[in-house]
């Protein structure tokens, strides 16, 4: 018979409790990171414009019947995603006097329409409770006929805003920029000329807040330019011009392991400055109309444009410390700053999402493709989402699948992996056509259709302290 002392045992005993100990604090400092990771969501796509959500509780069915947590009218029109900070939401709105004319779902022509709206119109931030919907306070920022035109398919809020958790910074491209406390009290405003888009199409970049500083991009017909603004006071840091037409992409400020930079989506060129509006470096090669807005993955940095009419849809995945022009050579898919390009694949509308270790592809017309997202090399090709229709919204993904929504208020949830596989559709009803994409916070999914603005949720998330 062995015999152990007590003060083994005691040795034994605290080790094991100490790493008992240890394992549960890292469990719960983990759990922590996870809570605070998922309790905001303070621009478009969330944080680091992912698109991402692995918080347990997201629901991946619902349909008006099942995990509705609630559902509220937003009166008038926009695009813009609401965002998220703390208990409160946000969502911009533009109404007018009588009824808009109402926008069609798809891809077509015709939807031009060359003069302003004859309308009076209010541009308006609303304020939500996140836990039931109630409305705790609007503002109307801006209240005039509009003194620019817009495509069918726009509408005149189609910028989404972006919080710091104090105040929240509000954009529509051509009439102003504005800063207002999460309480609702105005701090300051900057007002923007209306700038003349391609065929009267529109604006639709989203502003950007990266340390002190909000940046935006304008770009137009008129006098394209990349902006800094200090976010205390308003007060124009820098404006850099860019030898840009028309384009619709978010910027991205990418803080990478070399340097911070400014991504700019255009083109005529895909540009990047530093913190201070010089040039860093530049390539070729885009589509004629930028719509998809930069990300970060795997240390690489994606950026697409993909005009359905194009020849040129490239994706490409760039390399940290780039400079000068590091286009690509005509029959070239990658070179010392591009990790690799896909020439063909990019969506129009929506972005781009990397999940794991692949790339996901929406393409506007219902189809769905996947890239390993570190190599390009192709996962699995074009897949067609059954009566999938048209898409306009950003996919996001959550607990091993992505989520496609189309313009009817229909969601396509797809598993993720090297296997294409279609799970299940979920629908809502939606008068107007859907174009926002949505917020993950909380364990819930804040999606908005043309009309109404959802919390989509499973009912235990609301008995959560």
């Amino acid at each position: 018979m062995v015999r152990v002392s007590s003060e083994s045992l005691t040795r034994r005993f605290d080790f094991r409790t100490a790493v008992i100990l240890m394992l549960f604090g890292i469990a719960v400092a983990s759990l922590s990171r996870h809570a605070s990771a998922d309790s905001e969501w303070p621009r478009f796509r969330g944080p680091g414009a992912r698109g991402v959500s692995d918080h347990p509780q997201l629901p991946d069915r619902w349909s008006e019947s099942e995990n509705i947590l609630w559902k509220r009218p937003v009166p008038g029109r926009g695009w813009a995603s609401p965002i998220v900070s703390g208990d409160r939401v946000f969502v911009v709105t533009v109404t007018r006097e009588g009824m808009p004319e109402s926008a069609r779902p798809g891809l077509y022509f015709g939807g031009n329409r060359p003069k302003p709206d004859d309308a009076m119109h209010e541009w308006k931030l609303l304020c939500l409770n996140l836990k039931d919907g109630s409305e705790l306070w609007q503002k109307t920022l801006h209240r005039a006929k509009p003194k620019s035109a817009r495509h069918l398919k726009n509408s005149y809020a189609s910028e989404t805003p972006v919080t710091d958790g104090e105040r929240v910074y509000v954009l529509f491209g051509d009439v102003g920029l504005f800063c207002l406390t999460v309480e609702g009290d105005n701090v300051w405003s900057k007002p923007l000329p209306p700038c003349q888009t391609r065929f009267d199409w529109g604006t639709a970049s989203s502003p950007v807040l990266h340390n002190n500083r909000i940046y935006m991009v304008s770009d137009s017909e008129d006098e394209s330019y990349l902006a800094a603004f200090d976010k205390h006071t308003g007060d124009q840091v820098w404006r850099v011009k860019r030898d840009e037409g028309s384009n619709w992409a978010t910027p991205f400020v990418w803080d990478n392991e070399i340097r911070s930079e400014i991504v700019t989506s255009g083109t005529g060129r895909i540009r990047s400055y530093d913190l201070d509006g010089r040039l860093l470096y530049e390539l070729g090669g885009s589509s004629t109309i930028n719509i998809g807005t930069p990300y970060t993955a795997h240390s690489l940095l994606y950026v697409s444009s993909g005009y359905v009419l194009d020849k040129k849809r490239p994706i490409f995945a760039l390399k940290p410390g780039a400079s000068g022009d590091i286009s690509l050579a005509d029959d070239a898919t990658s070179n010392e700053s591009i990790a690799w390009c896909q020439k063909q694949e990019a969506p129009y509308n929506p972005s781009t999402i990397v999940y794991g270790e692949q790339l996901y592809v929406l393409h506007d017309r219902g189809f769905v493709a996947s890239f390993d997202a570190k190599t390009g090399k192709p996962v699995y090709g074009k897949q067609r989402l059954p009566n999938g229709r048209a898409f306009t919204s950003s996919p996001w993904a959550a607990n091993g699948k992505i989520f496609c929504l189309n313009e009817f208020g229909e969601t396509f949830v797809i598993r993720a992996g090297r296997e294409f596989e279609l799970l299940h559709t979920n629908s809502l009803e939606s008068e107007t056509v859907c174009m926002a994409t949505p917020a993950l916070v909380d364990g819930r999914i804040l999606l908005r259709t043309g009309d109404k603005l959802y919390c989509i949720g499973q009912p235990e998330v609301t008995k959560r302290p």
